[in-house]
């Protein structure tokens, strides 16, 4: 597996490790390789900041003993253009998986650049939604999507623990204040103006303290905005790091995700999984998951907010509907079989 970084918090990460634990219950052993993060084998030149790209030989060499290469979102997005064309060159002619996140062309930042994504008879392309297949399909190359795997089974926890550590943090009463996270990287789409504007309009109405808690780094230069953000907020912010993410569904009292763009959207689908309340952006992509049949709220639907944070058991309908639409559509089970298939039609065996 291959990525400008890996074994992080980020979604790309998280997604890789997902797929690696599907492929080794499928009998393959799975080497990480990557420019930074806790790797197998890590190369210089391929993190996302590395100023010289890697050199052939040392990618050849980290790759040389792989059957199947599976690139995350390398081949992809152009956060590192020079290591990219390198990575192109060495997987010419090898059997590979392009795992598209992010093309180019959805982020306004990248919109001109057509270096990638790249094409090879040897390789196959997964994208992560039907809509960015239509627009590989319409730039002539052929994708197959397949959803993001989620641990539907996965235990929750009632998150009093870490409850107590946020509130003792910022010095706050648990007891009547609302906790609203927010378990994003601090960069422009995630849209945290609109996350906090959900929360002072929770504390106007329901009279209650609310908690924003927003763990994740502030990236793509956006830690100025959030200082700004931050000085003339009414609502208390914690940027404390989960003890994980388990802990950090089982805390919330409400999960915000109202993002402008996502290539996915892991969050509110993991929220689901924890039977948590949801307030998501209508980004396309969400559109396209909503008609699997999840019922998520929206940033227009306060008083449906308000309802729920003032009677929880009133959520307890659709968050068991949530939940069942995860584990009819993407469960490690239903997505793994999909990943099997895949395989088996391209010829690759363990």
């Amino acid at each position: 597996m291959l990525s400008f970084r890996l074994g992080g918090t980020d979604g790309v990460s998280v997604v890789a490790n997902r797929w690696a634990t599907i492929l080794r219950s499928h009998g393959w052993d799975m080497v990480s390789v990557a420019g930074d993060g806790p790797v197998d084998r890590v190369v210089p030149g391929l993190g996302l900041d590395h100023l010289t790209p890697p050199s052939t030989d040392n990618l050849k060499r980290a790759l040389e003993d792989a059957d199947v290469v599976i690139v995350e979102n390398l081949l992809t997005i152009p956060m590192n253009l020079p290591a990219s064309l390198v990575a192109a060159e060495v997987l010419r002619g090898r059997p590979a998986l392009i795992h598209h996140h992010d093309p180019p062309w959805q982020r306004r930042r990248f919109q001109e650049i057509t270096a990638l994504p790249v094409d090879d008879p040897e390789w196959r392309h997964v994208t992560i939604n039907q809509l960015t297949e239509k627009q590989f399909a319409d730039r002539g190359l052929r994708a197959t999507t397949i959803y993001n795997p989620f641990d539907s089974d996965e235990t929750p926890s009632d998150g009093r623990a870490e409850r107590a550590r946020i509130f003792s943090s910022l010095g706050s009463d648990s007891r009547n204040t609302i906790l609203v996270s927010h378990p994003v990287r601090a960069i422009e789409r995630k849209n945290v103006p609109e996350a906090l504007a959900i929360c002072a309009s929770i504390q106007l109405d329901l009279g209650r303290p609310v908690v924003y808690w927003l763990p994740g780094p502030a990236e793509d230069g956006y830690a100025p905005q959030l200082v700004k953000l931050e000085r003339t907020t009414p609502v208390p912010i914690s940027r404390l790091a989960p003890t994980s993410m388990v802990e950090l569904y089982g805390a919330s009292d409400l999960v915000v995700f109202p993002s402008t763009w996502e290539g996915f959207g892991n969050v509110p689908v993991e929220a689901s999984i924890h039977r948590k309340p949801v307030v998501v952006g209508r980004y396309p992509v969400a559109d396209e998951l909503l008609r699997l049949g999840f019922r998520w709220l929206h940033n227009e639907d306060r008083a449906r907010i308000s309802t729920i944070l003032r009677n929880p058991a009133a959520y307890d309908e659709d968050a068991a509907h949530n939940h069942a639409v995860v584990r009819e559509f993407l469960s490690m089970k239903v997505v793994g079989d999909q990943v099997k298939t895949l395989f088996e039609e391209a010829g690759w065996r363990p």
